[in-house]
């Protein structure tokens, strides 16, 4: 009878045991980011630390992305949460190039806050519209990145293609980028993110630099193309010896998530990312003062069930 009884107690455990790593394994999720040099790398490390703070059992992991790498991630199992880039995130739901096909597995958890797309020239190249990128050396990110599609459309809609520059080089690191940039190996730099955003400070405190605009024809055109689009304006004084505001291409920064990641999971996600607008903005400033109501905009991608349920139960939608 003693016997049975350790038995037991023994199996109990061993149980218990066997049902911890399946509890935590189900909680475990990878968060995948941006390039090094980017703001979604430190923002990922924010939302890493609130997440596993706030919500009981969650292990985050995270790793480096890109908007269209992050939207083929999640939708291919890869991971289960990432930044993304509306205009992206959109054609992926369409099945447009880049993307092989439709993408099925991605859900909208937030908006947070727009993205910039921001040519940047050496100002000793005289370089002063996308027409004089013709025969010019240029360093972007790697090919199939939202930026770097995004290079290639502006180059065509111009009627230009890498081929018709001096040379394009593709770095997944903005830190790279910008060595290039200040050791004259490239002309120009394109990226999309915040403003100001960091490499370009970091660019623009050792070379003298300018932002190309972009012209009307370009913008209606990639407007035409996808509804995610618009004209953002990069204020005077953002950058060192910018004395006049630059319109340029502009989309926004998201939060997407696998649809079948658990409601509850994702309906605490959301909410404590409501509860902490301000430690996010302290990251990148561009998010401060969104409010559920601005996380819940309809984008064209389909809420996941647990945002769905926080941004109704606020009044948000």
């Amino acid at each position: 009878m003693k016997s049975n009884i350790k038995f037991g107690l023994t199996a109990t455990t061993l149980a218990a045991a066997l049902l911890v790593p399946a509890s935590v394994s189900a909680q475990q999720v990878t968060l995948m980011t941006g390039p090094q040099g980017g703001s979604w790398v430190p923002l990922g490390g924010a939302l890493k630390g609130m997440w596993e703070k706030e919500i009981p059992g969650l292990q985050v992991q995270m790793q480096p992305g890109a908007g269209i790498a992050n939207v083929r991630g999640v939708d291919e199992g890869k991971a289960q949460i990432g930044f993304g880039n509306s205009i992206s995130t959109v054609d992926g739901l369409e099945g447009r190039a880049p993307y092989p096909k439709k993408t099925t597995r991605v859900c909208q958890l937030a908006n947070l806050y727009p993205q910039y797309f921001q040519v940047v020239a050496l100002t000793d190249a005289k370089i002063n519209s996308f027409a004089d990128l013709k025969g010019k050396s240029l360093v972007t990110q790697p090919k199939g990145n939202t930026a770097e599609a995004l290079t290639a459309e502006v180059l065509k809609l111009n009627g230009m293609s890498y081929q018709s520059l001096a040379k394009a080089n593709f770095q997944a690191a903005y830190t790279d980028a910008v060595s290039l940039m200040k050791d004259g190996h490239a002309q120009v730099f394109t990226l999309g993110t915040t403003a100001p955003a960091s490499a370009v400070m970091d660019l623009a405190s050792a070379r003298d630099v300018h932002l190309l605009p972009v012209d009307d024809k370009t913008m209606a055109a990639l407007k035409g193309m996808n509804p995610g689009f618009n004209k953002l304006t990069i204020k005077a004084g953002t950058y060192p010896k910018q004395d006049k505001d630059v319109p340029v291409i502009g989309y926004s920064t998201h939060l997407i998530v696998a649809c079948d990641l658990p409601e509850d999971t994702v309906y605490k996600m959301t909410k404590s990312v409501a509860a902490h607008i301000d430690n996010l903005a302290a990251v990148v400033k561009p998010i401060t003062g969104v409010t559920p109501k601005d996380m819940a905009v309809d984008i064209g991608i389909p809420l996941h069930k647990g945002a769905l349920k926080f941004y109704k139960e606020v009044g948000a939608i």
